[in-house]
């Protein structure tokens, strides 16, 4: 079985902006972020390209994850960009997201003419209450996680 959560890093062409998400299907989250399938921060700013992403076996650890990103300076982010891909490649083919696979999916979307609603959903994913893993099971798993996530500052001492 794979990974429940995965908190991924999206950016633009020119790498000016990031976008941290979270999702249980990298692989269709990324192709309707490609396709602008959802309207918001990333539709608007064109945050479409994969530079980063890592794998939890538990949503609710992953979600920790992601909201702990957010706050994270954006050094911080670079740094562990940085670390997993270097040149800031598009991950995207990496994952199996190739033009056959974003026609398929935008095909799907249209022959359903759900695009509109498809939407707000695929942004709330693993934020609705349908989906939230009951924390209780994890919390021992996501204390230590948050631990050692708390302590790690990457590169702290470049920041001068």
């Amino acid at each position: 079985m794979g990974p429940k959560g995965i908190v991924y890093i999206l950016t633009n062409k020119y790498n000016t902006t990031l976008y941290t998400g979270v999702t249980r299907n990298l692989k269709r989250r990324v192709a309707e972020h490609k396709l602008h399938i959802n309207q918001g921060f990333s539709d608007k700013y064109n945050t479409e390209k994969l530079v980063y992403y890592e794998e939890y076996d538990r949503l609710d650890v992953g979600i920790h994850r992601e909201k702990q990103l957010k706050k994270w300076r954006r050094e911080w982010k670079e740094d562990l960009i940085n670390g997993f891909n270097p040149d800031w490649k598009d991950l995207a083919e990496a994952i199996g997201v190739d033009a056959d696979y974003l026609r398929a999916v935008k095909e799907a979307y249209e022959e359903k003419g759900e695009i509109a609603e498809i939407a707000g959903q695929a942004r709330d994913e693993g934020r609705g209450t349908a989906h939230r893993v009951p924390y209780k099971e994890g919390q021992e798993d996501a204390r230590l996680l948050s631990g050692l996530l708390n302590s790690y500052k990457p590169n702290e001492s470049n920041n001068s």
